[in-house]
């Protein structure tokens, strides 16, 4: 047995890799597909250079390839996370018996220097919200998901994934189900109107089954896409000329500076963004303090 596991070529060792994920550790499809598309490139570039399984890996193979994708223009983090991706396959393989050591973690990853989520002012959110156009119907719908998104803090994920029936328009609230939690976060009343106004005039446009439960549908009546979110979201952070890097984790992010930044309790950001660390909302108190040390740096005459 173990020696046909070791005979299998490198892709057929990624493919079982995966399915090692889905099945067993129950990774989410987006966790998966991230794997997927970091070790595939690593693959390929061992493929080239006559490496035609994981076993053959030497940590000079590995090291050439760092050097390779940081000569493509890859971030210091994306860097990181392949490297990452490595360790993690090659500890799979030794776990299951076709390895003994680990050729990745030889190579260590660069030192970078974090950088603080990319928040936009309440003047750039103002104006990001203000690009659909209300006299259509696509554009009341992407009104609406914008608004939703800066409201609640929600992922992408979660916001495609919301169901009609997850809208509490009387009480002014969501529900947002997944990893086996569920969360209720209120909304306010201009994102109440803005779903209102999508609700009851453009979705039953757009539907084409009355039993459609998906709350935001794209132009064929499906629910909407994380890939069709983000090309509308792309398009109107272009029409809104903000110099940013606008993508829709960047509302989450503003949502819970902007939270913080006027007061509320950082236990109830927390609980709102469904973070199981504190560690993970602290982050935006940094953020402040750093924005805070900044503008001091700047703006006192003798600093």
């Amino acid at each position: 047995m173990l020696g046909q596991v070791k005979e299998k070529n490198i892709y057929l060792q990624l493919n079982d890799f995966l399915i090692y994920l889905k099945d067993v550790k129950k990774s989410s499809n987006n966790t998966v597909q991230a794997y997927e598309r970091d070790l595939n490139r690593f693959s390929d570039f061992a493929r080239n250079n006559s490496i035609s399984s994981f076993c053959d890996v030497k940590p000079s193979i590995i090291a050439a390839y760092k050097k390779h994708i940081s000569g493509l223009g890859m971030s210091s983090s994306s860097v990181s996370r392949s490297l990452s991706a490595l360790r993690s396959i090659f500890q799979f393989l030794i776990t299951s018996g076709v390895m003994d050591h680990n050729p990745a973690r030889e190579i260590p990853n660069d030192k970078n220097q974090k950088k603080g989520p990319q928040v936009l002012t309440p003047k750039e959110i103002e104006i990001l919200l203000s690009q659909p156009s209300t006299e259509d119907v696509k554009g009341v719908r992407d009104k609406a998901m914008l608004e939703l998104l800066y409201a609640t803090g929600i992922k992408v994920s979660e916001l495609i994934n919301l169901d009609i029936e997850d809208v509490n328009i009387q009480l002014s609230f969501i529900r947002c189900s997944g990893n086996n939690k569920e969360r209720f976060i209120p909304i306010y009343p201009l994102a109440v109107k803005s779903i209102t106004n999508y609700i009851e005039k453009s979705r039953k446009l757009l539907v084409f089954k009355s039993e459609e439960p998906a709350l935001f549908v794209n132009i064929s009546g499906n629910r909407m896409t994380r890939q069709g979110f983000w090309k509308i979201l792309k398009a109107y952070a272009e029409s809104a000329k903000i110099k940013k890097d606008i993508t829709p984790h960047t509302l989450r992010h503003s949502f819970a500076a902007h939270l913080l930044e006027n007061g509320a309790d950082i236990h109830d950001i927390q609980e709102i963004l469904g973070h199981s660390d504190i560690s993970s909302t602290q982050r935006y108190a940094q953020f402040l303090k750093n924005k805070m040390k900044n503008s001091y740096m700047k703006f006192h005459p003798r600093a």
